[in-house]
């Protein structure tokens, strides 16, 4: 029988980032997937990041996560998203090599010390007393663990459809998962049933690309990866992506094969995602609509696959083919496979801690679609939390868990535990109400800390943090100071079509005029010569959040206070043992909630839906008594 500290099921980015966290903390881990070289393997849209999904990649990474750095060396179109917009909201993302992602994952992962990968499907979990002692794989295997982590994908009784065609699998030519839903239900989780869809692949050179909109990548780009080597990036050539549109002859094709749509007819009973949906359900929920973009995207330098982005379909095989023809670029078009929707099991996350520990088994973590969510960078997040406080537990030191004002991963987490969800859930800039505080340019300066206490990043990067923190701070204070006369500006002012000063103004206040940067108002009367400020000028990241803190002050002033203002709540602790029941004065769907989600604060206990304002008085009194 063999003996590890912590066993993680499934090798997707939920398992990549859990098990080497682990690992790289000291712990001895095995990492149990059916197929060792599928280790990373994109089922959906070969990218990462996107708009709020960029944050989480650069939060993983400065806690020390793998994610950033395979993106980075994989990377074949690099774009920031959303620049005509503030810079809460500006997300990176990048179009990945499918076939070098996978492998450089795997080479990533085999080469983490303490770290085994066992290829294996794991048919049963073993528990005792309330506490998780191992797994039995198909072949009677017993393997024993002080932790596991659950990350299992679209794989747990998974099933794909097309049409009225249906053939088990979690992934295209991959077995599923069968066992481990009923070894959970058994032992009394309750689970759900999720569905998610991907589109046709299409024959790269059937397409017509001249007469496409090309989309190309940023002309300066920047890696997720705080440890990639600027020097060295980007490491692959770049290419570009193209748009076409859907018509109204398209959507009228497509409609001919609604009465054999999986969705439709009732075959598929899971619910999919409300902010993806397939385009079967774009034409039928917005029929107002003539048109629908979509986006062709390589799936790699010497791939002749490309995706179909905004096709996500389980309509039958031949009514995809056909559509495809009259779409502009596709009219002999080649379709390699044809798009299909795969049901999965999962388990409503009210079941999980905010250390993605389960409540009702010990020393048991369930990480990414497992609790309900749909993306890559979601389950990796999870699954860089999970495998550090596996981790810790195990090591017997205090638990790791992030709040909503520190990290995008704590929005998720929080959301998924406090509000749970029955329908896939997928990462927004809107659900983070402190985002000016929460943007990706600032990820190091927020989590790297806790990468470094964790032994997950080394110490001369967060070293470097520290510097960078002190030239931010020194510079915020010294343009404070410094003033500007108005016969030094005002002629470089009428030039930026920006109104004259009559007098003085310091750097801190004219940096606030939008049609003006902040190095441009350095340059005018010789600020550069500081020391604080030639160092910030030779750091362009220091740069940007320099400019962006002064530019945003009084934004960035009142979200803190907010946070201040927040934090009496998150402060007042609730045991967790506290049995709402007794608790008479509190509402009856309050009661049930509260006892559900078993909340670990106060600020907690005022997010979940169906607790009222009066619910939470009520509480706070019994707490000060």
């Amino acid at each position: 029988m063999n003996n590890y500290d912590l066993i993680v099921v499934g090798g997707g980015h939920a398992g990549i980032e859990a098990a080497c966290a682990a690992a790289n903390m000291g712990c001895f881990v095995g990492l149990v997937t059916m197929e060792r070289y599928a280790i990373g393997r994109m089922s959906c849209n070969p990218a990462i990041g996107g708009t709020a999904k960029g944050h989480l990649v650069r939060e993983i990474d400065s806690l020390g996560g793998m994610m950033g750095i395979i993106a980075d060396n994989t990377g074949i179109q690099f774009r920031m998203l959303n620049k005509s917009k503030g810079p809460a909201v500006w997300s990176p993302r990048c179009q990945s090599d499918r076939k070098l992602y996978s492998e450089e994952a795997y080479t990533l992962v085999s080469a983490t010390k303490n770290l085994e990968i066992l290829e294996a499907s794991v048919i049963d979990i073993v528990e005792e007393n309330g506490k998780v002692k191992g797994i039995v794989t198909s072949d009677g295997t017993h393997l024993q663990c002080s932790a596991l982590v659950l990350s299992s994908g679209t794989f747990l009784n998974g099933l794909m459809h097309t049409g009225l065609n249906s053939t088990v699998g979690g992934r295209y030519g991959e077995q599923p998962a069968i066992g481990i839903t009923q070894s959970l239900i058994k032992m009394g989780f309750e689970a759900g049933r999720l569905k998610t869809g991907t589109p046709p692949r299409l024959k790269k050179d059937s397409i017509d690309w001249d007469i496409l909109e090309e989309q190309p990548g940023d002309e300066i780009v920047h890696p997720f990866s705080y440890r990639t080597d600027l020097n060295n990036f980007p490491v692959l050539p770049q290419l570009s992506c193209y748009i076409t549109y859907t018509d109204e002859s398209v959507h009228k094709i497509l409609e001919k094969g609604f009465d054999r749509s999986p969705m439709f007819t009732g075959r598929i009973k899971g619910v999919g995602p409300r902010y993806c949906p397939s385009i079967e359900d774009k034409i039928v929920r917005f029929a107002d609509k003539k048109q629908h973009q979509l986006f062709l995207e390589p799936e790699g330098l010497e791939s002749n696959q490309i995706y179909l982005n905004g096709f996500s379909t389980s309509l039958p095989s031949e009514i995809q083919n056909e559509a495809l023809h009259k779409i502009k670029g596709l009219e002999n078009v080649e379709m390699i496979r044809a798009g299909y929707a795969v049901e999965y099991d999962y388990f409503p996350p009210h079941q999980v801690d905010l250390t993605l520990e389960t409540k009702i088994i010990k020393n048991l973590y369930f990480a990414g679609q497992i609790n309900g969510t749909s993306g890559y960078e979601e389950a990796a997040a999870q699954g860089i939390i999970a495998g550090i406080n596996a981790a810790l537990k195990i090591q017997k030191k205090p638990e790791f868990v992030l709040k909503r004002s520190e990290a995008y991963i704590g929005v998720l987490i929080d959301d998924l535990v406090t509000k749970s969800t029955y329908e896939p859930y997928r990462m927004f800039t809107s659900r983070a109400e402190h985002r000016l505080l929460l943007r990706q340019d600032n990820a190091d300066r927020r989590l790297m800390k806790y990468g470094h206490e964790f032994g997950l990043i080394p110490s001369a990067l967060g070293n470097r943090v520290q510097q960078r923190e002190k030239i931010i701070s020194d510079c915020i204070k010294l343009f404070d100071t410094i003033k500007l006369h108005a016969r030094d500006v005002n002629t470089f002012l009428e030039l930026k079509g920006s109104s004259g000063i009559d007098s003085t103004e310091t750097i801190s206040k004219l940096c606030k005029r939008p049609e003006l940067t902040l190095r441009e108002i350095i340059r005018i009367n010789g600020t550069e010569q500081y020391p604080e400020v030639k160092a910030l000028l030779n750091d362009d990241i220091a740069l940007e959040q320099v400019e962006i803190e002064l530019k945003y002050e009084g934004y960035i002033k009142r979200q803190y206070e907010m946070v201040e203002r927040l934090e009496r709540y998150e402060e007042t602790i609730i045991p967790l043992t506290l049995n709402y029941s007794t608790l008479k004065a509190l509402s009856t769907e309050g009661r049930e909630k509260l006892n559900r989600v078993k909340p670990r604060s106060l600020a907690q206990a005022s997010r979940i839906s169906g607790v009222t304002p009066s619910d939470i008085s009520i509480l706070l009194v019994y707490l000060k008594n």
